[in-house]
């Protein structure tokens, strides 16, 4: 009923406009006035117009961007991610000055040449030296965005440092699993064909680095705060995409591939709750590709640490060859009874 209410109001202030308008018409020629004419009046009103819109306009966008901070994510907890935002910022700032300089001299100028009677335009068809500035002066600014960024780049991509504590991310059709190198810090070898509903992951027990390796529980993934981390990225069936949001990273999980990321975690999950003033906060790990029909139930908890209280943790997880044994064990004793 009100959806029918307001759709009647709107009607109705159209037809009204239109009918004020047809009445305006008919008034200036009944008083003799061409329709078409424009007074000089008429284009300093217009002119005037535009520079109160143009204060209006910049009025609402810059509430409008900073009601939005509400909405963005907090400060990056990862080292890369304070370089990434600070590049990010940089970028939004100069778009900033940019958008003002040019809206200010439009809207300026649509005020200051306006028509008026009598005036004759100046025809000034080329300025090779104006030319020269506007197209060389963004170059150089863009050309400097670049090349930093490639430094950027270069710096977050480059080779983890010796002794980075390794970490497996294996994604599927819904869900995520983390495999952690054991004090050799060297993951066991894995292979799709050796999955099954105890051994999910693949690993190979004939490799003598799986035996150390563990794996996560209770659907959540522990980082210790302040330890390089190689994360290796593989996919059990389609394409996933790895999304830590807080943490800037985000990795392509490719069937038959292994692809990987470096990074290093600067603020624990408490000390984030106290920065966001929100006590139920956590990180999220979410899959960034329409990977099926419950893709947007792929996500996982993610939990920072500091080194101690990681350590507790991981030494509470499992090794990721423990439920392969026992079942091989099992199957073992049921075929020996069976042949009994």
């Amino acid at each position: 009923m009100v959806s029918l209410l307001t759709w009647i109001v709107v009607v109705l202030a159209i037809v009204t406009v239109a009918r004020i308008v047809r009445i305006l018409e008919l008034v200036n020629t009944l008083g003799g006035e061409e329709e078409e004419y424009i007074t000089n009046k008429d284009n300093k009103m217009n002119g005037i117009l535009f520079i109160i819109f143009m204060v209006i306009g910049f009025a609402f966008m810059i509430y409008f961007t900073i009601d939005a901070k509400k909405y963005l994510l907090p400060v990056p907890a990862t080292k890369h991610g304070l370089l990434t935002d600070n590049y990010l910022n940089m970028n939004f700032a100069l778009i900033i000055v940019v958008f003002f300089i040019t809206q200010i001299l439009l809207f300026y100028y649509a005020f200051r040449y306006r028509h008026k009677k009598g005036a004759k335009a100046f025809f000034y068809p080329v300025n090779h030296k104006l030319e020269f500035i506007w197209t060389i002066v963004p170059a150089i600014v863009l050309f400097g965005l670049i090349i930093y960024g490639l430094k950027l780049w270069n710096d977050i991509t480059k080779p983890a440092p010796k002794g980075s504590m390794v970490i497996e991310i294996y994604g599927k059709q819904f869900d995520w699993s983390a495999r952690y190198a054991g004090g050799d810090n060297i993951l066991g070898r894995s292979n799709f064909k050796l999955i099954t509903d105890d051994n999910p992951l693949g690993v190979d027990v004939n490799d003598p680095h799986s035996k150390d390796d563990k794996v996560a529980l209770n659907k959540e993934i522990h980082f210790p705060v302040g330890v390089p981390i190689i994360l290796k990225f593989h996919s059990r069936d389609v394409i996933h995409s790895a999304y830590f949001p807080h943490l800037r990273t985000q990795m392509n999980c490719v069937p038959g591939m292994t692809t990987e990321f470096f990074m290093e975690t600067t603020i624990t999950t408490d000390s984030m709750r106290k920065i966001t003033n929100n006590p139920k906060f956590d990180y999220v790990l979410l899959c960034n590709k329409i990977c099926g029909v419950a893709h947007y139930t792929m996500h996982l908890k993610i939990v920072i640490d500091t080194q101690q209280d990681f350590m507790k943790w991981y030494k509470d997880q499992p090794y990721a060859l423990d439920a392969v044994e026992a079942t091989a064990a099992s199957q073992d004793t049921l075929k020996k009874v069976a042949l009994k």
